[in-house]
């Protein structure tokens, strides 16, 4: 009754639907993926963000070559701004706002010198493409609690005179014409003395999970779905043959066929109807009928 399964047309079927369920498993295995890295950075964030913050003497070596599970950590900095290193970094939209984040370069009192992001500046309206104001950092000796973020990569556009195009490192160093610590920057958390101006603090990094797990399933479900889908028509073809074997068992031979032999469904003609006798005819046959 399944034959017909190994026709090239239903073989054809068979191989679509195992390549649409095997996309089907591919995106759902990316999905899969992509919630394990989320799982993993709010981790790091449950772990780290809200920390004791350590001295720099036990972070020094994560801001040569910061380790992916160090993001977030708190970190205890004490030195002075530069503040004539300071930059604005451009294109740093923040809950949908366009704007800027402020980075200025730290001589630590050890004699390293580090990069902290102070947080955030909306665009300005006096002049385009720069905010209004820079709030300037507090003089002298500061000390800044910091948590540990990863430099960017550099982006092939430029920037105008001040502004940076991204939290590049070593190009801000060779901007700068002295060293920095490239492995790893600071995003401000406190500082003290605090500044009389400061700019917007960042918000804490959500937590949430996000769409991937269900993603995922649905992704899945579609691949199952696929091989339900043929097989439901593969048992309609089936019972549509076992019908056509039924009914050629049943016709009588020498009944019209189809053109794939199986017995014709159409209605046989109607007999034709008899004319009504003729009155001559009536006599005839009732003379006939009384031996004349």
């Amino acid at each position: 009754m399944y034959r017909f399964l190994f026709s090239s047309k239903w073989l054809g079927y068979l191989l679509l639907a195992a390549v649409f369920a095997s996309a089907c498993v591919f995106l759902g295995r990316w999905q899969m993926d992509r919630r394990a890295e989320t799982l993993a950075e709010i981790n790091r964030v449950v772990t780290n963000y809200s920390a004791a913050p350590i001295p720099f003497a036990d972070a020094k070596e994560q801001f040569r070559r910061l380790d992916p599970a160090m993001e977030w950590t708190q970190v205890e900095l004490r030195g002075t701004y530069l503040v004539e290193g300071q930059r604005v970094v451009r294109n740093r939209p923040l809950n949908g706002q366009p704007g800027y984040e402020v980075v200025v370069p730290f001589r630590l009192t050890t004699g390293e010198t580090v990069v902290i992001d102070r947080g955030w500046l909306p665009i300005g309206n006096r002049n385009p493409g720069s905010p209004d104001s820079v709030p300037a950092p507090p003089p002298g000796e500061v000390t800044a609690v910091v948590r540990l973020k990863h430099p960017e990569p550099e982006l092939q556009r430029g920037a105008p005179e001040g502004q940076l195009a991204s939290i590049d490192l070593p190009a801000y160093s060779a901007q700068l014409g002295y060293p920095l610590l490239a492995g790893a920057y600071g995003q401000l958390a406190s500082e003290t003395p605090p500044a009389a101006e400061m700019p917007f603090p960042f918000p804490k990094p959500s937590t949430e999970e996000g769409t991937h797990l269900s993603y995922s399933l649905q992704w899945f479900a579609f691949g199952v779905l696929m091989f339900v889908g043929f097989g439901y028509a593969a048992r309609q073809q089936a019972r549509n043959a076992a019908i056509d074997a039924e009914d050629d068992d049943e016709t009588p031979e020498g009944a019209p066929r189809t053109a794939s032999g199986a017995p014709s469904r159409r209605p046989l003609p109607a007999p034709k109807k008899r004319k009504k006798a003729t009155s001559e005819e009536e006599e005839d046959a009732l003379l006939d009928a009384q031996g004349y």
